[in-house]
């Protein structure tokens, strides 16, 4: 890894707020390629999730990352908020002066099949997810200087494209629209020299699974392992680096050759 390559560089990484999630890894990464990074984290949402929050809490997560200084800032913001993606590229470049990236990683899983489903769930999941990326690649678009170089903006889906996930609905729906917006956004900003594209990550190892998924998973993945944080790091760091420049408007599956029909 060229550990000068983001040098100079402002970045912004949401979901940040588990050790072993992959939020945590690419902020990790982006600072060892030499980016001033703000983090983002909303403690509460995993907190309601059967994983639960991170015990060493928002400051732990920040040490953990090598502790708040020149090059690194937290900040917490609830995304069901519609005002809360203007806050979170406000307080990076009142940071660090600029904004250059933005890697909007944060999610809301919600598991309801379609009888579960209520219009409540289904807004909430759509808000934190889609909507929140929208209003911060259009805060990053207000905020960001076209004469730097390296206008990056990095999404998250999941496999709702590829396979069926009808367990999930409102997060599969609400993926989906992330999706289907990489294009549309890539061609908004491609003429200020703003690169948009879309990580589909397969299935990852952050502590969610049980240990019956597990296994049934690896067996599905040619490696005979889980994805790893680290591995989704790598991609978004080339993907915020000058060595994509050419690429815009992509939905990347990063999956490891993932085969999910496996008897």
């Amino acid at each position: 890894m060229d550990n000068t390559a983001l040098t100079g560089r402002v970045a912004i990484v949401t979901g940040v707020s588990r050790r072993a999630g992959i939020g945590f890894a690419v902020a990790r990464e982006l600072l060892a390629a030499g980016a001033s990074v703000l983090v983002h984290s909303w403690s509460p949402a995993d907190a309601e999730q059967p994983w639960g929050a991170d015990p060493a809490g928002d400051a732990g997560i920040v040490e953990l990352l090598g502790g708040a200084g020149p090059r690194l800032r937290h900040v917490a913001a609830d995304f069901a908020d519609p005002q809360a993606p203007a806050r979170v590229v406000a307080a990076a470049v009142a940071a660090f002066g600029a904004v250059d990236v933005v890697v909007a990683n944060h999610a809301r899983s919600s598991n309801r099949t379609l009888a579960e489903v209520t219009a409540a769930e289904l807004d909430l999941t759509w808000a934190v997810n889609a909507r929140a990326s929208v209003l911060l690649a259009q805060a990053f678009a207000a905020a960001h200087d076209d004469e730097r170089p390296g206008g990056r903006i990095v999404l998250f889906t999941s496999g709702q494209h590829l396979a069926p996930m009808s367990r999930e609905i409102p997060y599969a729906v609400s993926k989906g629209a992330i999706h289907q917006m990489t294009l549309t956004l890539s061609d908004a900003l491609i003429d200020r020299g703003i690169t948009v594209n879309t990580v589909n990550p397969g299935p990852v190892d952050t502590g969610w699974a049980d240990a019956e998924l597990t296994r049934r998973v690896r067996r599905a993945l040619p490696a005979g392992r889980w994805g790893r944080p680290a591995d989704v790091a790598r991609l978004v760091r080339w993907l915020a680096s000058d060595e994509s420049r050419w690429i815009t408007g992509q939905v990347i599956d990063a999956e490891g050759g993932f085969r999910r029909w496996v008897p």
